[in-house]
């Protein structure tokens, strides 16, 4: 076996790991083919024999990449929100839908979300640490930081992600309860379902962003917003259940990016409101949460 193939299979080995750190770190499937791409070609170009722990200098290496990316994306100030919301929902792909829902789903569509609010090194040193327990002193190489200070990175990220407590609405059970059931049944194009969890009276409103050319900006009664809310069931492999300011809404976020939230408020087991919000400035004033 020659040393070029031996490395393949070496990097082969890693070739599960290497997409799930990058997709955390990105939040873009096409970004994440990239920066694995990439660390190939690094490795191919590198001194492997003298490589003692491989997956951690190929994880350490794929990180390194992924922070560059997030760094160059971060300062490209000529590319609005606007901008990236828009080539992100028009953007084809060849992908396999249920290969897309299945990688989505393994990272968690809000996790995502919520990590594109933070900034690069947090981004980094909350997923190296936190999912996939990388000690700080190497992530701290990574940064060119303290290993303190990559504690405290991950830390502030972390009260960032998780949902707190002290500005949570009360009866949150209760409310995922709902929109839980509101997604199952929107996911399975379920009338009746959808019905069963509206107030009779709900009203919607939609933002100039959502709303469809010439359509309406506000729906009333739950027959109507069902009927209409069917026909984008198969956009729902893109959504997941978060808090939203506090309350527990939904995100739509194609490709890890957020494109659209409903928030909702909830009252007697029942959705009586819900605002649908796709307008950038709307969204990024939006305080998100895992739940």
């Amino acid at each position: 076996m020659d040393d070029e193939t031996w490395l393949a299979q070496q990097f082969e080995k890693n070739r599960r790991h290497l997409p799930a750190v990058a997709y955390r770190m990105l939040g873009s499937l096409s970004e994440a083919d990239d920066a694995v791409q990439e660390t190939w070609l690094r490795l191919s170009r590198s001194d492997a024999g003298n490589i003692q722990n491989l997956s951690g200098w190929l994880t350490t290496v794929v990180a390194r990449i992924c922070l560059d990316m997030l760094r160059s994306r971060t300062a490209r100030a000529e590319e609005s929100w606007d901008g990236q919301l828009a080539s992100v929902a028009n953007q084809p792909t060849t992908r396999d839908p249920e290969q897309e829902t299945l990688l989505a789903d393994s990272a968690g569509v809000a996790l995502l979300v919520v990590l594109d609010r933070l900034n690069p090194a947090e981004r980094l040193a909350f997923v190296l640490h936190d999912v996939f327990a990388v000690p700080f002193e190497e992530i701290a190489v990574i940064l060119e930081r303290t290993p303190e200070a990559a504690r405290q990175l991950a830390s502030r990220a972390r009260r960032r992600v998780q949902a707190k407590e002290s500005n949570a609405s009360a009866g949150l059970p209760e409310q995922r309860k709902v929109v839980d059931a509101f997604l199952k049944a929107l996911q399975s194009r379920d009338f009746d379902g959808l019905v069963a969890v509206l107030d009779p009276d709900v009203r919607v409103h939609i933002d100039e962003a959502a709303a469809r050319p010439g359509g309406p900006r506000e729906i009333r009664g739950a027959r109507n917003w069902a009927q209409g809310a069917i026909a984008f069931a198969q956009l729902t492999r893109f959504a997941q259940a978060a808090l939203v300011n506090g309350s527990v809404g939904v995100i739509f976020a194609p490709d890890g990016r957020l494109s659209t939230v409903l928030q909702f408020t909830i009252a007697r087991g029942k959705i009586v409101e819900a605002d649908i919000i796709a307008e950038a400035a709307r969204l990024r004033d939006l305080d998100l949460a895992v739940l």
